[in-house]
């Protein structure tokens, strides 16, 4: 599949997994020093092939530009040799993070004599549609093949040779290693139609993990016939409870909202509660407005910060702006934050600033989200953040995986009994 045009998606997509299922369970018997010679490989072949990657990168650049892309797009698009360097970072990390696969935990002998525990496995063949950035090609089959996984890339059309690039590299060091290369493919068209076809593969994928924009995720869910693990938007909060230090609660809702604009974990909605907004709301406005933040605000929000303050809109509390836009609204209570989060959250991340220990322990315990903050900041809603070393999405679901997911959620477990002659009488 190495033309961007196919006469037959299907069939070329149908003999991609049959590749990968067999390759899949190659790899899933695949001892760690094997798995980290490939990575310790890939790291090198990138590494040595730059001219390639960087020159296979120019030719998308070009693209990119004649068909008129934005500045934003194309500065996510470029190979730099920074991008490299932190491409070749990751895949040595991921080597250093030890291996999920064959964990026995929980062993306990039963009454009748038997041991039974669980065993960590891969999932089998993860599939990974992504758009834009081609440094995702390489994190998302490093991951996958530490986890045992094999896996199948269909990046943007708009990466398609730096992807391929990428690709050849990974293909390369699996090979020396003694490890199948059909382990990590790359769709080799920008044909639309095998991304349909991707997700009603059940056969040869066991999950779809879906990376980027909104339309493309909900097309993903709507169309897939395998599991996705995905995350929609994030609509993510941050309440001042009205027993917050206000010191912590201007640092922790800055860090939200300005650390960076255009990401999922990302304060969208600040959250204020009545006994406190009129001594922390100007402050917090003073300082979002020097950044150029927008606010909008509900009544008792611009009853203290007046007309600067944009009238909020229904649709402001279900928007994920990805932009230095803010809603606020100010609230009775715990309660009434909690009911606007049930509402108009998106189950991403959510945080409470607080010093009152019950009602810290109410937003853990109520707050329905995948993940739960007590004075901190939900831009660490991030696997590396969390001590997973690198995470290949974040999960808004509840089966499988939610949050962050990183190599442990990249497998599944399954039952071991042990025994020694024994029968069930």
């Amino acid at each position: 599949m190495n033309d961007t045009t196919t006469p037959d998606v299907g069939a070329a997509m149908d003999a991609l997994g049959r590749r990968a299922r067999a390759a899949a369970r190659v790899l899933a018997a695949a001892p760690t020093r094997r798995k980290n010679d490939a990575l310790a490989a890939v790291a090198a072949e990138l590494d040595a092939r730059r001219v390639d990657l960087e020159t296979e990168n120019r030719r998308d650049l070009e693209a990119g530009r004649a068909k008129g892309l934005a500045a934003a797009m194309l500065d996510r698009l470029a190979l730099t040799p920074k991008v490299i360097d932190a491409m070749i970072e990751g895949v040595r990390q991921v080597q250093g993070l030890p291996d999920p696969v064959g964990e026995i935990f929980d062993m306990n002998f039963r009454p009748s004599g038997i041991q039974v525990g669980r065993m960590r496995v891969p999932l089998g063949v993860v599939g990974i549609i992504y758009e834009s950035r081609p440094n995702v090609t390489v994190d998302a089959a490093a991951l996958c093949l530490k986890s045992g996984n094999a896996t199948v890339l269909r990046g943007g059309s708009e990466a398609f040779h730096s992807n391929q690039a990428i690709a050849a590299c990974v293909r390369r060091g699996l090979e020396h290693a003694g490890l199948p290369a059909d382990a990590v493919q790359v769709v080799g068209t920008t044909d639309r139609a095998a991304v349909g076809a991707m997700v009603a593969m059940p056969q040869y994928i066991d999950v779809i993990i879906p990376r980027g924009g909104k339309g493309l995720i909900e097309r993903i869910s709507r169309e897939a016939r395998v599991p996705v693990i995905k995350h929609l938007d994030g609509i993510c909060h941050v309440y001042v409870d009205e027993h917050a230090c206000l010191d912590k609660a201007f640092t922790v809702a800055m860090n939200a909202k300005t650390q960076r604009y255009g990401t999922c974990n990302t304060m969208e909605t600040l959250l204020v509660a009545a006994p406190v907004a009129a001594a922390f709301l100007p402050r917090i406005a003073a300082a979002y407005w020097e950044k150029g933040v927008e606010l909008r605000g509900c009544e008792r929000t611009r009853a203290i910060l007046g007309e600067r303050c944009v009238p909020a809109t229904p649709e402001d509390w279900d928007t994920e702006y990805l932009a230095p836009i803010l809603s606020i609204r100010v609230v009775a209570s715990l309660e009434e934050a909690m009911d606007h989060i049930a509402a108009h959250g998106s189950q991403h991340t959510d945080s409470i600033v607080t010093e009152h220990l019950g009602n810290a322990r109410r937003f853990l315990r109520e707050v329905d989200s995948s993940s739960v903050m007590v004075n901190a900041s939900t831009r660490f809603a991030d696997g590396f953040e969390y001590g997973l070393g690198a995470e290949i999405g974040i999960s808004t679901d509840k089966f499988h995986a939610r949050g962050p997911v990183g190599l442990e959620g990249l497998t599944s477990v399954k039952f071991i009994v042990v025994g020694d002659g024994h029968v069930r009488t």
